[in-house]
């Protein structure tokens, strides 16, 4: 089998080329241990628990499901989460479907006899104890494996203690629900009711034998989950709640308790207001430290509200003229500089704070701040860097432009540095890239041409591959898992321009809010224009036969594409787009359009069913119908639109597949049904193919 027959498959085989790669470091506060998780091998699933001793360089593997000694059950994925208490010395692990507590120092493991399936399991900060999400419910255990009991109870069957709701996880990037107190006697825990939230159905039309799915999902215009928080004490006691206006501001997007107490971020519906409170915590109260605003919306910045040692409270403030910066705060004051764009909070130890910031649009480094020295970086040259400190040890990790997979580093003061063992896989293919500069905007792209062509070896079909949107950026100063995808389609026979426009990450708070109002045209206006110059700037490409592919934001930018623009893309496949935003989740679809009921006009601006009746060029559609982030409602009503204004155009529902394919071989025949249909409304001539 040739190499470019072998990528898809290996691409999910290796789960994107990350099994085997070290990752989820943590370092104790002494720097003497990095924890971590790898698997075996490059396709190895099972995940193991690692200690790493600074001091001696050597590893020590922890849990091991396929040690029988462990206990733990071997199938499955092994080790899939793990935290650990204050010290570093007991981490609490989900594996197996069961909760371990394995002792750091001794590498002794116990189960832990809990009640029901385990869920996010979280030690005390003193090690005495281990919270766990079950049934709705929040529990703790001793860490010795006695006293198990109820923390929070379910007060209605629609009541879940200690989860994040579905904005938080999928829009705000909030995925926990309970904090402890530094002393473990208590904990802030957030409360969701979702009985307001509209039900739907995920059915699998294969099996009409099997009852369909019933998911909470707020869409656009719709009830949210109701989220409060409560001091609750640790022996399950009587709990007291955090009330802050719930009305003006009903999304809890941050919270934490740290030795100043707990404290917690909450926003407005229309994304434009955000506030931090510091709670009491005797009785809950909450008191207003800071709130931002934003005429279009406030940016959440992963890592932020947090705290120093002195108090000091670490967020963020977009700054400067035109296109502005986002610029790290301590204590209400900008400490980066101009034109350094904040990416991320990693954490504050004692009065540093290190964060991740990008000088340039495609790099990003990792940084540090401390009262006494201002900031500075900890890495230096192009990759896409991030990292962990734990006292006087700080973990490096990233990835540079000239090689795949991501390098960790462990580095310590006047020690050599030690590199973390990987295992992972590199792609069977290399990339054959150009990276360019394009378009007035100076927009970044990468240019994928096949391995074997050569000049005058025939004009190459256009093949526009991007995501485009708000979510990330596909063009960095790396090589990310996916553009070895489009490197397959390259090896296919096409000329693969990805691209990153108005809207994507990481250039300035301005580039951001362009799609304000309007997520489609700026987009489709920058990948247009992209083309449109690498047509003119490479004459083996062929004008006459551009085709666009994409999936979830991009599926949608493809549709797009060929109704609006067909004098430029003459076919396109899309999978998962959401084409009708009233059928998207609130938070995320409302931060750029706002609310249905209030902007009607921007959603019907934006629906690509109601464009329908201008589809005049070759489309394939896409679509997982178990898909709960972007529904299969989606294309079936683009589908029936299309049908009703006689367009024709090509279905593929995919039984059983959620938003993302995950099985190897549907993967590998889906790209293969792509490039059929690309190159049977392309036409192969002139090619060299």
């Amino acid at each position: 089998m040739p190499p470019s027959e072998s990528l898809p498959h290996q691409f999910l085989r290796t789960r994107r080329f990350a099994l085997g790669a070290p990752d989820r470091f943590t370092v104790s506060p002494d720097g003497a241990t990095v924890l971590f998780l790898r698997s075996a091998s490059g396709d190895a699933p099972v995940h193991r628990l690692w200690a790493l001793d600074t001091a001696s360089g050597r590893e020590r593997l922890l849990l091991d499901p396929a040690d029988p000694a462990s206990g733990a059950d071997p199938g499955g994925d092994g080790v899939t989460g793990y935290a650990t208490d204050a010290a570093g010395t007991l981490a609490a692990c989900l594996c197996g479907g069961a909760l371990w507590a394995v002792e750091v120092a001794t590498g002794r493991v116990r189960a832990l006899p809990v009640t029901g399936r385990p869920a996010d399991p979280r030690p005390d900060p003193t090690g005495r104890r281990v919270a766990y999400r079950t049934d709705g419910a929040l529990r703790a255990i001793g860490a010795d494996g006695t006293g198990d009991r109820e923390i929070a109870a379910p007060d209605g069957p629609d009541v879940r203690f200690g989860a994040a709701e579905y904005a938080a996880t999928a829009s705000m990037g909030r995925a926990r629900g309970y904090w402890w107190a530094p002393d473990g006697s208590r904990l802030l825990v957030a409360r969701v009711d979702e009985s307001a939230v509209a039900r739907w159905y995920l059915a699998d039309p294969a099996h009409p034998a099997t009852p369909p799915r019933t998911v909470r999902y707020p869409a656009a215009g719709t009830a949210n989950a109701g989220v409060t928080l409560w001091l609750v004490p640790a022996d399950g006691g009587a709990r007291t709640e955090v009330a802050w206006d719930r009305a003006r501001f009903p999304y809890l997007t941050a919270a934490g308790w740290d030795a100043h107490g707990p404290f917690a971020a909450v926003q407005s519906r229309d994304q434009r207001r955000v506030r931090t409170y510091a709670v009491d915590p005797a009785d809950g109260r909450p008191t207003l430290l800071a709130e931002r605003r934003d005429r279009c919306w406030v940016t959440l910045v992963p890592g932020t509200p947090a705290r120093t040692a002195s108090g000091a409270w670490v967020a963020h403030r977009d700054t400067g003229g035109a296109d502005g910066t986002r610029r790290l705060t301590v204590g209400g004051t900008p400490v980066t500089p101009e034109g350094l764009q904040l990416r991320e909070v990693l954490g504050v130890d004692g009065e540093e704070v290190l964060f991740t910031a990008s000088a340039d649009v495609v790099g990003q480094a990792l940084w540090s701040w401390r009262p006494e020295s201002g900031a500075r970086p900890l890495t230096t040259g192009p990759g896409v860097h991030t990292g962990v400190r734990g006292g006087p040890t700080l973990v490096r990790f990233g990835r540079a432009p000239d090689r795949p997979g991501a390098t960790a580093v462990v580095t310590r003061p006047g020690r050599p540095d030690l590199t973390v063992a990987s295992y992972a896989e590199r792609p069977v293919l290399a990339l054959c890239e150009r990276r360019l500069t394009v378009t007035e905007r100076a927009l970044h792209s990468r240019l994928l041409l096949p391995s074997w062509h050569r000049p005058g070896g025939g004009r190459l079909p256009v093949l526009v591959d991007p995501y485009a949107g708000p979510a990330l950026q596909r063009v960095t100063d790396a090589q990310p898992p996916m553009m070895f995808v489009s490197q397959w389609f390259a090896e296919q026979g096409f000329a693969v321009l990805v691209t990153d426009g108005r809207g994507t990450p990481g250039r300035s708070p301005q580039w951001e809010r362009t799609v304000h109002g309007d997520v489609v045209s700026a987009a489709l206006e920058d990948q247009a224009a992209a083309v449109t110059e690498v047509l003119g700037r490479f004459p083996e490409l062929d004008p006459g036969r551009v085709a666009v592919r994409g999936w979830s934001f991009s599926g949608m930018l493809a549709v797009a594409a060929v109704v609006r623009r067909p004098d430029l893309f003459h076919a396109a496949v899309a999978g998962a787009g959401p084409y009708d935003p009233r059928l998207y989740d609130t938070h995320w679809r409302e931060r750029f359009l706002g609310r249905p009921d209030t902007h009607p006009e921007r959603y019907d601006a934006c629906s690509l069913t109601r464009e329908a009746s201008g589809l005049t060029r070759p489309l394939l559609l896409m679509h997982g119908l178990a898909d709960g982030n972007v529904h299969a409602a989606h294309t079936l009503r683009l589908s029936a639109a299309l049908l009703a204004a006689g367009r024709p155009h090509e279905v593929l529902p995919l039984p059983g597949t959620g938003h993302t394919p995950t099985d190897p071989a549907l993967f590998t025949n889906l790209l293969r049904h792509q490039v059929e249909f690309l190159w049977r409304h392309l036409g192969r001539e002139d090619s060299g193919v």
